[in-house]
């Protein structure tokens, strides 16, 4: 008769399966990378698309339909499990990279783009929630920095691989080949290997304590998935101040994403070179979160928050107005270093005050918001280029970002947990 595993907290503890978490959520932002050169000029050279706001459709596509997936996957994580919903991502990824191959219209573009925000929205979130099961209180800025690192060192690698395919052997179909084997082996990974890690949340919320200073009094296990949402939206001045910083952050991405490539390739450098830069920005994004991550469980979350924010706009009013290769390289690593201070650090925010028993929600409705910065940064820079030209667009995000670090530095308050003395990395008891 076999023993059931009972789930103890902290990294070393899950050392296995958190590791195998960092390499399922790599190719997970592989599969985002495979875009990120070449679908701009896609709908320039194949499909003649020449307005900004035409051309981010896809954009918009996909973070419409990511933001509202991140929702439904917090809920069903709790009540489903984890994994399920793991592989369901990985599922709907399969047509994406077949439909970006060939496609006769625009419109075939858009539909791939909805599927991958799908699939985006239902992976990457519960990879998310999966580590800060395992990782326990001590170590969340660690956790969240190993995720998110490896999944945007990923989307810079291959950002970097599909330029030079699409250089080499042309738009299609050599780019998107990769992200076609990014999930055969993600979907072969997490179907094999991949365990549930639900009880993990459940043994923390039984040993769960409450903040010294009584701020988390009124967000108890209970909370419907109704106040949990308010809560993490409006009420909470953590969570809140959260949300919209997220947004705005990956407003900058998807101005990035849709934009640079343009801006890049118009000034008259090589696909080359234009590859090179789009990868720079996630690449430096990426690898800095192996910093900032444990830096914000040593320093605290609010004041690198609101640093990096800072950061972003500086980086992007330098973006618009360089017009050399150098100039720009270098401020896609400030935009990379201000990026890599914020993103990991906000969903340690998220759980640092949400409840085991909700957390999963919480960070379903944090990353509803955040990846809602997708679309309404596709909406808001497409109509500024469209009417005042690209770099008029990029100072305007640039504003966005520094109205919101304002809003974190007034309302975030911090919310860092103290460990007790000796507790390393988190670990926990391993009994019920």
């Amino acid at each position: 008769m076999t023993t059931a595993r009972v789930p103890r907290l902290g990294l070393r503890a899950n050392l296995a399966q958190f590791s195998l978490l960092v390499a399922v959520n790599a190719l997970v932002g592989g599969v985002l990378g495979q875009e990120r050169s070449v679908l701009p000029l896609l709908a320039e050279r194949e499909f003649g698309l020449t307005a900004y706001t035409a051309m981010l459709t896809y954009v918009l596509a996909f973070g419409i339909t990511k933001a509202a997936t991140n929702y439904v996957a917090g809920t069903w994580s709790d009540r489903y499990g984890r994994k399920p919903v793991l592989l369901a991502g990985w599922l709907v990824a399969i047509p994406v990279p077949l439909l970006l191959i060939w496609a006769p219209h625009w419109g075939w573009i858009v539909a791939a783009n909805v599927l991958l925000g799908i699939s985006q929205g239902l992976t990457w979130s519960t990879t998310v929630i999966m580590k800060i099961d395992l990782a326990g209180p001590a170590r969340r800025g660690l956790a969240m920095g190993l995720n998110e690192a490896a999944g945007y060192a990923a989307v810079a690698v291959t950002a970097v691989a599909t330029g030079y395919l699409a250089a080499r052997f042309g738009l299609r179909p050599a780019p998107f080949l990769l992200g076609a084997s990014y999930v055969a082996v993600g979907l072969g990974l997490t179907a094999l290997f991949v365990r549930e890690t639900h009880d993990h949340a459940r043994l923390e919320a039984g040993s769960h304590t409450a903040r010294a200073d009584g701020r988390h009094d009124h967000l108890h296990a209970g909370l419907s998935t109704r106040d949990v949402f308010r809560h993490t939206s409006l009420r909470e001045p953590a969570l809140s101040a959260a949300s919209q910083a997220g947004m705005v952050n990956n407003l900058n991405d998807g101005l990035a994403m849709g934009l640079f490539p343009v801006l890049f390739v118009s000034a008259g450098l090589s696909l080359g070179e234009m590859g090179v830069l789009v990868a720079l920005y996630p690449a430096v994004w990426g690898l800095g979160q192996l910093i900032t991550g444990p830096l914000s469980d040593g320093w605290g979350r609010k004041h690198l928050i609101t640093a990096g924010m800072v950061t972003q706009a500086a980086a992007l009013g330098v973006i618009a107005v360089a017009d050399t290769f150098a100039v720009w390289a270098a401020a896609a690593v400030l935009l990379g270093a201000g990026t890599a201070m914020v993103y990991p650090t906000l969903l340690a925010v998220v759980g640092d005050v949400a409840h085991p028993a909700w957390r999963a929600r919480a960070v379903g409705v944090y990353r509803l918001w955040r990846d809602g910065g997708f679309a309404v940064g596709a909406i808001v820079s497409g109509v500024a280029a469209d009417l005042w030209g690209l770099r008029a667009a990029i100072w305007l995000v640039a504003a966005l970002t520094a109205v919101s670090a304002l809003v974190v530095a007034v309302r975030m308050y911090e919310t860092r947990p103290v460990p007790p003395r000796g507790a390393r990395d988190g670990s926990s008891g391993s009994g019920r």
